[in-house]
């Protein structure tokens, strides 16, 4: 299947029941802008920016709420930069990230260009998940 039948229409109404969902008309117009460009990275208010440009009538309470469904459903993986600014990602892969502080840019670490080794041994009935890194950057001579 090639970028173009992965984000068409039909496709993304798949993805919608193959991950337990009603494809509602809100679900599928907001799963097409999100899904439409390929891999991204996007917040709630820049969604909600886009359905407006897009005259999609839905509010910031009702993105937030798909987008959280969203990440349950494993369509999205949430990535958390600080304690009040969360980005959803399209791609679910195990990933790191770059976050620029001054352009408020996420952009994907490839998994393999960082090493993680010596992790501390989990509390006892649990197991490590996963191990997410967000790498901070800012421009030089800043």
């Amino acid at each position: 299947m090639n970028e173009t039948e992965i984000y068409s229409t039909e496709a993304l109404h798949e993805r919608l029941r193959a991950a337990g969902m009603r494809p509602t008309r809100q679900r599928e117009e907001l799963a097409e802008l999100l899904f439409r460009d390929g891999n991204r990275h996007v917040t709630a208010e820049v969604l909600h920016r886009e359905a407006a440009q897009d005259g999609i009538q839905v509010s910031l309470a009702t993105i937030y709420n798909t987008l959280h469904q969203f990440t349950e459903a494993g369509l999205l993986r949430e990535v958390v930069v600080d304690s009040g600014r969360a980005y959803f990602d399209t791609n679910t892969g195990p990933h790191h990230h770059f976050f620029n502080i001054e352009s408020q840019e996420l952009t994907d670490i490839p998994p393999d260009s960082v090493a993680v080794g010596d992790l501390p041994v989990p509390p006892a009935g649990t197991t490590i998940d996963a191990v997410d890194i967000v790498i901070r950057v800012a421009p030089q001579g800043r």
